[in-house]
């Protein structure tokens, strides 16, 4: 066929064919031109079993330069490319050397580079045994488009997975790649796997304590060193820059994205009410994408070494000291706690997701871990007993943004500050954080602030202090009838009759 080369196998075909038809339907057959035809007749055999022609069929558009300019300037710079030499001559030459010797130029450089180039790196494709290796790494996820009650979701993704079978685990994470998430992900998977490889190997974890001392990333290597010490792993790490190293988890991070996106597209909806659920959701696909693998599971589980009897720690432990605001800062976070602390020092435990607080090995708080980017966690239930004592103190407190549990007593205390003189705004507003906080009503309490907002009315204490305290529960009134003793009498004397 015009424009094409024939290629061996037509050859082969047309000569098979010419044994029983004509030149013509022969090569019809076959899809060459008869004039081709009878030119592989004349050269009697296959293209391979000629030989090799010799001589050129048009003159050399570069035999001028190319000894003499062109491999000088690819032996002292190895890494120019085909576009900045053709340039290059064209400004030296710029009548004789036209942008048509461009792609010339470029055959010409890869055999160049095929018998004079550099030694290039090789890679060598790694046998994982079953049961040797498991290997963790993280992936934002933020292109899933994921809404959590209507907010973009900015996540994480934790992945670990067996380099044999390809079983995997995966969780959500909130924030970056700290050693809470590594040792909370990974024990939640080995525990789930119900058991140990001989090695895990992750990325480089200078990601997780880049903005740390050297004394304190040190802490870090030696606390997830102890983590595989007690799981019996031999802990490893890829070199930086090198994913490849890593590829048995880096390839599945591809593909599991792409699971979960084509799982969200048949859910018809990226939006979740709760954390909760989207948790269960990506749980439900790293579920599905283990059934594929059960065969290879079920070899490589038999391989894997016993657990230990128990989890080790998996949270990180600071000390801080609750000043007389109230308050104590762990890791550049402020965080609130009940009066009563004031004076302590805390033993901070930062877990994932929680922050717990201990006075001598007492557990005595345990609030939520700030989310990436937010300053201060502050729970107003701790500090409305003491503003309450003192509700003047609300109108230029400098936690009072923080103190608003919801977008509506936000709003009230902004009706109330314009309406009121600023004193009783601040008794009316903190008595409604406290009826929220003593009631436990947030929540009904708030839609009510809405409507009366809306209704163009001020919310009144007295009244809504009826209607949501608690309410006393009705005691029954019992009347107890005593007996005359002398029923006792009778009941004696009918004893000894029947004894």
């Amino acid at each position: 066929m015009p424009g094409r080369r024939i290629n061996r196998t037509q050859v082969a075909r047309y000569m098979e064919h010419r044994k029983e038809l004509e030149q013509d339907v022969a090569a019809a057959k076959v899809g060459i031109s008869v004039r081709s035809a009878r030119r592989i007749e004349r050269a009697g055999g296959l293209p391979s079993q000629q030989e090799a022609r010799g001589w050129r069929t048009r003159a050399d558009p570069l035999e001028r330069w190319w000894e003499a300019e062109i491999v000088p300037l690819l032996e002292s710079t190895p890494a120019l490319n085909a576009v900045t030499i053709l340039e290059e001559l064209q400004r030296r030459y710029p009548i004789e050397v036209s942008a048509g010797l461009l792609r010339t130029l470029q055959r010409r450089l890869r055999q160049w580079r095929a018998v004079h180039g550099e030694e290039r790196e090789v890679y060598f494709a790694q046998e994982h045994p079953p049961g040797r290796l498991g290997l963790s790494d993280f992936t934002v996820a933020n292109e899933l488009g994921v809404l959590i009650a209507g907010q973009p979701l900015e996540h994480r993704l934790y992945q670990f997975a067996l380099a044999y079978s390809g079983w995997r685990h995966v969780e959500v994470v909130l924030g970056g790649e700290s050693f809470e998430a590594l040792a909370s992900g990974l024990q939640n998977a080995l525990w789930q796997l119900g058991g140990v490889p001989e090695e895990h190997r992750t990325d480089s974890l200078s990601a997780a304590f880049r903005n740390l001392t050297a004394e304190e990333t040190k802490d870090l290597t030696l606390r997830y060193e102890a983590l595989c010490t007690h799981y019996a792993m031999r802990a490893s790490r890829s070199n930086p820059g090198a994913s490849h190293e890593n590829g048995a988890i880096e390839s599945r991070q591809g593909t599991l994205k792409e699971r979960l996106e084509q799982a969200l597209l048949l859910r018809g909806s990226r939006s979740f009410d709760t954390l909760e659920q989207y948790r269960a959701f990506v749980a439900e696909v790293s579920v599905r994408l283990n059934a594929r693998i059960a065969k290879a599971f079920a070899v490589e589980r038999a391989a894997l070494r016993a657990l230990p009897p128990r989890r080790t720690a998996e949270y990180e432990e600071v000390q801080a000291r609750v000043s007389k605001f109230g308050t104590f800062s762990v890791r550049g976070v402020l965080y609130s706690a009940p009066s009563r602390l004031i004076g302590h020092r805390l033993t901070a435990r930062l877990y994932l997701d929680r922050v717990e607080a201990f006075v001598g090995g007492m557990n005595v708080l345990s609030v939520s871990r700030a989310a990436p980017g937010q300053r201060q966690v502050i729970d107003y239930r701790h500090l409305v007993p003491a503003l309450k004592r003192k509700p003047a103190a609300f109108a230029r407190w400098r936690l009072r943004e923080a103190m608003f549990p919801r977008s509506e007593y936000r709003r009230a205390w902004e009706r109330l500050s314009s309406a009121l003189p600023e004193r009783q705004a601040c008794r009316v507003m903190v008595g409604l954080l406290e009826l929220a906080a003593r009631s436990a009503c947030e929540a009904a309490l708030a839609q009510r602030l809405t409507q009366l907002l809306d209704a163009g009315l001020l919310p009144e204490l007295a009244l809504l202090e009826a209607e949501f305290a608690p309410r006393e529960p009705a005691t029954p009134e019992v009347c107890v009838q005593l007996p005359a003793l002398a029923s006792f009498d009778a009941l004696l004397s009918g004893e000894q009759v029947c004894t």
